[in-house]
């Protein structure tokens, strides 16, 4: 899956988790667990998350797909350190703890590859508790209760992968909520496109930079805002938004929207209390 900016798909090896081994469609168990994302495998994606994140993904109904971020997700992958292993007849079961939360990863045993000194993958030897293993599968809830099915479960070997794949995960969470990064660039192509917007309230296209990044992607009521704040004279505790609103000849309910956007971007910051603003310098 390709998320822009030059980054892709993830580099650990059995892309999107179906190729692996482990538990396929049709064998037991599976149709005692919850069927979300059923006919979804001509779509399918691969996303790095953290346990945090897999235990926050929203499902609007019993039958949908889980969400992060507000964006549908088939498979997933993530790191963590092997808190408990439970063997049964049919799987094994691993409790995974990243530092962020604890999730169980259920993986299901082939009965003609299993044996007593090889895992249900067929080659790799058994995993360990206190070791870190990488998963890659399925989330799925049974009886309110979340885990992952796993189509294949490694050992981390270079521990450098963990911190790889964390930034991994917050690389992919930060494009879902806050946008494509080309857009904080200072490319020819950037530049030239938030000129054409005018400004801010005529105060012109250059202003539209912040010591030679793009501003982001903001109401125009805040480019508005963020111009009279930039540009205006004003004491080291900054405009108060009765100024500000005289300025533009806003009203000040619209100001206050306004700046509280600006605020959200870490653009401005309340000084002497909350009406009263500065421009956060880069």
């Amino acid at each position: 899956m390709d998320y822009g900016g030059g980054w892709a798909t993830t580099s650990y090896g059995a892309q999107g988790g179906a190729g692996g081994g482990g538990f396929m469609g049709g064998s037991q168990g599976g149709s005692q667990e919850n069927t979300a994302g059923k006919g979804t495998y001509g779509q399918d994606t691969l996303r790095p998350v953290t346990i945090k994140q897999v235990l926050e993904a929203q499902q609007p109904h019993p039958d949908a797909t889980f969400k992060i971020d507000e964006v549908e997700v088939t498979q997933l992958s993530f790191v963590g350190q092997i808190r408990n292993i439970s063997t049964q007849t049919t799987n094994i079961t691993y409790k995974l703890d990243d530092g962020t939360g604890t999730v169980e990863v259920k993986q299901w045993i082939d009965a003609d590859a299993a044996s007593s000194d090889i895992s249900p993958e067929g080659s790799k030897p058994k995993l360990a508790v206190n070791e870190w293993a990488r998963v890659w599968g399925r989330l799925k809830q049974f009886n309110d209760r979340r885990h992952v099915g796993a189509h294949v479960i490694r050992t981390v070997e270079n521990k450098m992968d963990i911190v790889y794949h964390l930034l991994e995960a917050t690389y992919v969470h930060l494009y879902f909520t806050r946008g494509d990064p080309s857009q904080f660039s200072n490319d020819g192509g950037g530049a030239a496109a938030v000129q054409q917007d005018g400004g801010y309230g005529g105060a012109g296209g250059d202003n539209m930079s912040m010591n030679g990044r793009v501003m982001p992607n903001v109401s125009a009521n805040a480019r508005k805002v963020y111009g009279v704040l930039k540009n205006s004279m004003q004491t080291n505790e900054g405009l108060h938004v009765h100024n500000v609103a005289a300025s533009l000849g806003m009203g000040v309910n619209e100001v206050m929207k306004a700046g509280d956007e600006l605020v959200q971007h870490s653009l401005i910051y309340t000084t002497v209390d909350d009406h009263t603003w500065s421009v956060l310098e880069f």
